[in-house]
């Protein structure tokens, strides 16, 4: 099972690169989405994961079924883009497992609307609001490169007990 990097790891900083229309479908990209949800399943507090969390340079990011009470899969976005963002903006708590027990304050859009592919190729929109809004944004922020940490403010580490 892949771990998942953290921040020192030069790999967070890049651009990650699109999935090709070759590559939906295929038993490597079924591979590729089945360890990031198992990455992601082995962390109680994870609700979302990007391919570039794990070391691979995809536009991916997988949000646990958790956040769908009622379902068992994951939900996958590939090649996700914001295509709407409310102007209204919220600030949040947020966290990340790739900068782990650290946690700060975020400004995001209250609302975004993301255009992305499933497994197949399929394309669909999703609209979020909430918590929602902020794992898209979020997930798309490492797709780009970005952690969140380079825009919060009130920065803390809270390690839970053990750690």
């Amino acid at each position: 099972m892949p771990k998942i990097i953290q921040k020192e790891d030069k790999r967070l900083r890049e651009t990650a690169e699109a999935v090709k229309a070759a590559e939906f479908g295929s038993a490597s990209l079924t591979k590729l989405l089945k360890e990031m949800s198992a990455a992601l399943a082995k962390e109680d507090d994870g609700v979302a994961i990007a391919a570039p969390q794990i070391g691979v340079s995809k536009r991916i990011f997988v949000v646990s079924s958790k956040m769908k009470p009622g379902t068992t899969s994951d939900l996958i976005f590939i090649n996700p883009v914001i295509k709407q963002k409310s102007k209204k903006k919220v600030t949040l708590e947020e966290g990340c497992l790739s900068v782990r027990w650290l946690y700060g304050r975020t400004k995001r859009a209250e609302k975004v609307t993301v255009e992305a592919y499933d497994e197949l190729g399929k394309k669909f929109t999703r609209n979020g609001s909430g918590v929602w809004a902020q794992i898209f944004q979020h997930e798309i922020d490492h797709l780009n490169g970005i952690l969140f940490t380079d825009h919060a403010t009130q920065i803390e580490e809270l390690k839970p007990e053990g750690k």
